[in-house]
């Protein structure tokens, strides 16, 4: 597999692009910037199967319809952020880039807890519920990467203070996911990537676990 990553939209969100040998590939949140990420594929030759979001805050959203009609691919929100899908009140929206030309999403599927998403070959992700910045927040899992969204940070974690937001649901998710077997490339929503075992032994979050 092979991963690339585009800082797309206003807050410089990471939008990850894991494709396969067969040139097939799935999009991880869209900030913004859709014409970017679009000369993106059309120059590496990929072919979008579909695209994850790992939670429905606009900084995370607002390039997604854009590129689904371009592509008529699969939208995937957890059911508890599909309100924000199509509100830029519900997805801050209004606040993080008011007066912005949001395209509200037009079809979407929810998943939840323990679904498995299959494109092709390789490209298997598992979904995490991992609530707490958003009832809805998810990382993914493939292989030994792990998406992260805006709920582990390299030597932080999500913000908890925006609505929807609860700091116990958030220890509980990070607790989750200090618990993982194995060894995992974190891959979050902004900044930098890191690794579960650094997060361990210094991110003070997960410490303890």
């Amino acid at each position: 597999m092979k991963l690339s990553t585009l800082m797309l939209g206003a807050l410089s969100v990471n939008c990850y692009i894991l494709s396969n040998d067969d040139g097939e590939c799935v999009v991880i949140d869209i900030g913004g910037s859709a014409p970017v990420l679009l000369r993106h594929l059309e120059q590496e030759k990929l072919t979008l199967q579909g695209i994850l979001l790992t939670h429905g805050h606009y900084d995370h959203i607002s390039g997604t319809e854009q590129v689904r009609q371009q592509w008529n691919v699969p939208v995937y929100i957890h059911k508890n952020d599909e309100a924000m899908l199509t509100s830029m009140k519900e997805n801050l929206g209004d606040w993080i880039e008011p007066g912005a030309n949001f395209q509200p999403v037009q079809q979407w599927q929810t998943i939840q807890e323990g679904d498995v998403l299959e494109f092709g070959s390789e490209l298997v992700l598992k979904v995490l519920h991992t609530p707490g910045h958003t009832k809805g927040s998810v990382c993914y899992v493939c292989g030994n990467l792990l998406f992260s969204g805006d709920t582990l940070f390299r030597m932080s974690r999500g913000r908890t203070d925006f609505p929807g937001g609860n700091d116990r649901e958030m220890l509980d998710s990070l607790r989750k996911l200090a618990r993982l077997e194995g060894e995992y490339r974190v891959l979050p929503g902004h900044d930098r990537e890191s690794t579960l075992s650094f997060e361990r032994r210094h991110n003070p979050n997960l410490r303890g676990y």
